[in-house]
């Protein structure tokens, strides 16, 4: 074998270097943006509490003590320490149930995401790419389902199935999957003119190995990008459907029930709705901060003109 000769360790190692001065740039770009280290920061946060609530929640979220219920925050002339947001009107501590509300706020989010993503990303490449008839028959349906008012959509659907995180889950991700649908049809009628995939067709590729093969990879990108707006309007969405009472049942805590339990109070004991309210704000905050800062670093023209 020749001195120079690359071995399969080699390799590994050019592979290991690779990816971490890409890691590198990538830290090096973040660090550049202030609104995405601060959306990252929050994000982080707010998943760290979610997946930490047993240990870092000083008390069980369910546990009612009537005799301290409304107790305002801690900073306030009756607060006290122990519950640093107050309680609420059946005396459980605020801070343990945002805690644990993150949770419900997450699993919404991100499920929903996956699963409308992936519904859109294969309906979408197929009207894509099959064009004509198929692709007209698809848009239609696509197009009535934006047409309608998404949040009444979403309510009238709710109302019908009932009260459970797993409804709430399967109609966000069924109902977004239109949004994904569209972006992903509008990526692959551009991607199927390029040079590569003509010369895919070229070398006898079928049309499943095209579009999974070829095209898919390529829009990873814009559905990311596209993925953290949408988790961050599912998060608001959740919210809205708990405060009308159509999200998870009320012995679960989220930060759309306790809204919802807060409105009776917002004129003598505020608190009990506004820290829900504040903890949404923030983790759409980090989500759209964090959802613009990929959008720069996965598009080459934002990102040369970011430069």
């Amino acid at each position: 074998m020749a001195d120079n000769a690359i071995t399969p360790a080699d390799s590994l190692l050019d592979v290991k270097q690779s990816f971490s001065d890409r890691l590198a740039y990538l830290g090096r770009f973040l660090w550049r943006d202030k609104g995405g280290v601060l959306g990252m920061i929050l994000f982080l946060a707010v998943v760290g509490a979610a997946v930490f609530a047993p240990v870092i929640a000083p008390y069980d979220p369910l546990a009612q003590n009537l005799r301290d219920n409304k107790m305002p925050p801690a900073w306030q002339e009756e607060g006290n320490w122990e519950h640093p947001f107050g309680t609420d009107n059946l005396g459980r501590d605020s801070f343990s149930r945002i805690i644990y509300g993150a949770r419900v706020s997450l699993t919404v989010g991100f499920f929903g995401v996956l699963i409308a993503g992936s519904l859109g990303l294969v309906i979408g490449a197929i009207a894509g790419y099959a064009g004509g008839r198929v692709d007209a028959a698809i848009m239609s349906v696509i197009n009535l389902i934006l047409s309608l008012p998404y949040l009444l959509f979403v309510v009238f659907i709710a109302a019908i199935l009932g009260r459970s995180l797993l409804n709430v889950i399967l109609i966000f991700g069924i109902t977004d999957a239109p949004v994904f649908a569209r972006v992903t049809r509008g990526e692959v009628l551009r991607m199927r003119e390029s040079g590569y995939v003509e010369s895919a067709i070229s070398a006898g590729a079928r049309w499943p190995r095209i579009i999974f093969g070829h095209i898919m990879p390529n829009l990873i990108g814009p559905l990311i990008t596209l993925a953290t707006f949408e988790m961050s309007a599912m998060i608001f969405y959740e919210a809205g459907l708990g405060f009308l009472g159509l999200s998870v049942p009320p012995t679960t805590p989220s930060w759309g029930n306790m809204l919802a339990a807060g409105r009776k109070y917002l004129t003598s004991s505020p608190w009990i709705a506004a820290f829900p309210g504040l903890a949404i704000m923030f983790t759409s905050l980090g989500m759209n901060l964090l959802g613009d800062w990929l959008r720069d670093v996965l598009d080459p023209r934002l990102r040369r003109s970011r430069k």
